[in-house]
């Protein structure tokens, strides 16, 4: 991890006394875990750099950690990158600049606006590089990101989300450096420590003067505090203009995608946002004509229901198995379908497994509701419970498998489960041009995504083999000449034919 500020012009000296570290002395503290160095790499009278590193005992890392007993502790990259344990081990060496405390005679400088230069990385963060620019740049920072360059001759490296940020911009070093305390924990979405209502403090302090009026207010706060206990307790003269963001993820979603279904999507939703969030001309599409628009229904939403009334129409559809159920939103509408009796919700991954769980509670308080049964599972252990089953889902999963392991996963879904019916949806990549992305792919766990052609040739082969016939269709508002942003295949088992 590092952190390199960089201020050129006249008095650029002056922050070696903000600093309060001598740049004739090289600052070399180790604590127990880390350790931290800071040298002066340039220092003239109009040009003085300095560069911080941090170097994290890997072994001391996952010690008492409460995820101790996962093997992931050991897999993560908490060592490498920036976060807000950078921003706690760098707080001794920062601290005196950082609170504005420096000897008087040197007073002044406190308040005097450098030409600063803030380079820090590597960044793993979930967020796209044009929600990245909108949070500094409001601050008045220009932004640069750079990605690293490896020799991997496989395509994994290509979806890495690390990064080094480059800001360029007219600051106090004490601004500089609350804005990095206050926005790094925020990229990462990670905190080391238990977080209590000293965070709200923290945010105060080192949001002073700026974070009110920040066009991402909302979002900073909640990715800040993550919790909805905390966020709850945030002072209104904190949140800025739009405290009813608390409740959906709207603007990120929208800054994320960055295209005209989106922001449609934002403006139907929540129409006062967009005036109150200042969001820039540059980024906005044309204004939609919505005197008489219905309704905005999400991609995700559409996906849902094209799946419920899909069923509704089979003969044989009193057992469903939803692969990759996730937090359990499709599988939570099953229940409601006339003559199911049975739903398996199966599910990887215990933290989406425990909200399925949370959620079918709640809907199975309704009369005549068939609650799903929630499973833990995966496509790469058999699993006799799921033989022989009316319907099987496989929901948006099939990207999230790398391509060459698709056959064998495939083999057990429609060689050894055998399903009447398999519903199949994925990502249509020829869509994504559509959305204006930048990304290769619409979401960083994708190991792939396919064309029109490159579906139907996966899915006529499938069916060729196992005995199956398929029907090709599309979810979502089509486009000519791109198809509809969501693919979806309709698999029905010929009954004696199998092989």
């Amino acid at each position: 991890m590092q952190l390199a500020i960089k201020a050129s012009g006249e008095g650029a000296k002056a922050l070696s006394f903000l600093l309060a570290k001598n740049p004739q002395n090289l600052y070399d503290r180790t604590e127990k875990g880390y350790r931290v160095r800071l040298t002066y790499t340039v220092f003239t009278a109009t040009e003085v750099e300095v560069i911080l590193f941090v170097t994290l005992d890997p072994v001391e890392l996952v010690k008492n950690s409460p995820d101790a007993f996962k093997i992931t502790q050991y897999i993560n990259d908490r060592e490498f990158v920036v976060s807000s344990l950078f921003c706690s081990y760098v707080r001794s060496a920062l601290g005196t600049a950082l609170n504005g405390r420096t000897l008087e005679e040197y007073l002044p400088w406190v308040n005097h606006a450098f030409k600063l230069n803030l380079c820090f990385g590597p960044l793993a963060s979930d967020m796209p590089d044009s929600v990245v620019r909108r949070l500094f740049e409001p601050l008045a920072y220009d932004v640069n990101i750079e990605y690293g360059q490896t020799n991997y001759q496989f395509k994994l490296k290509d979806k890495s989300s690390a990064r080094f940020l480059n800001l360029q911009g007219e600051v106090t070093l004490q601004n500089a450096l609350k804005h990095l305390y206050v926005l790094i924990p925020a990229l990462d979405n990670y905190k080391h420590y238990f977080m209590d209502e000293r965070e709200i403090e923290k945010l105060q302090r080192y949001g002073e003067g700026w974070l009110v009026e920040h066009p991402l207010n909302q979002m900073i706060i909640k990715r800040s505090l993550r919790f909805r206990e905390l966020i709850d307790k945030v002072p209104p003269e904190l949140k800025g203009k739009t405290s009813e963001y608390f409740n959906s993820d709207t603007i990120y979603e929208a800054l994320s995608k960055g295209s005209k279904e989106s922001v449609e999507s934002l403006q139907e939703q929540e129409p006062q946002l967009r005036e109150e969030h200042n969001l820039d001309k540059s980024w906005k599409p044309e204004e939609p004509q919505i005197n008489d628009a219905k309704p905005v229904i999400t991609l995700n939403e559409q996906r849902y229901q094209a799946i419920v009334k899909i069923i509704e129409r089979l003969p044989s559809k009193e057992t469903i198995v939803d692969f990759g159920a996730g937090e359990g939103k499709l599988s939570v509408r099953l229940g409601n379908i006339p003559q199911v009796q049975e739903i398996l919700a199966v599910e990887p991954t215990e933290k989406l497994l425990l909200r399925a769980i949370k959620r079918f509670a709640q809907a199975s308080l309704q009369d005549g509701y068939v609650s799903p049964t929630p499973l833990w599972g995966s496509f790469y252990y058999y699993d006799e419970r799921m033989r022989n089953k009316d319907v099987m889902i496989l929901g948006e999963v099939i990207e999230h498998i790398d391509e060459h392991r698709l056959p064998r996963v495939m083999e057990t879904i429609f060689g050894s489960y055998q399903p009447k019916t398999l519903i199949m949806t994925t990502p249509n990549v020829e869509y994504n041009r559509i959305y204006e992305m930048q990304e290769e792919v619409r979401h960083k766990d994708h190991r792939f995504e396919w064309t029109r052609a490159e579906f139907a040739q996966w899915s006529n082969s499938w069916a060729s083999q196992y005995s199956y016939q398929v029907e090709i269709d599309g979810i979502g508002l089509e486009v000519e000449g791109v198809g509809h942003p969501t693919q979806i295949a309709i698999f029905s088992r010929q009954v004696g034919l199998e092989k």
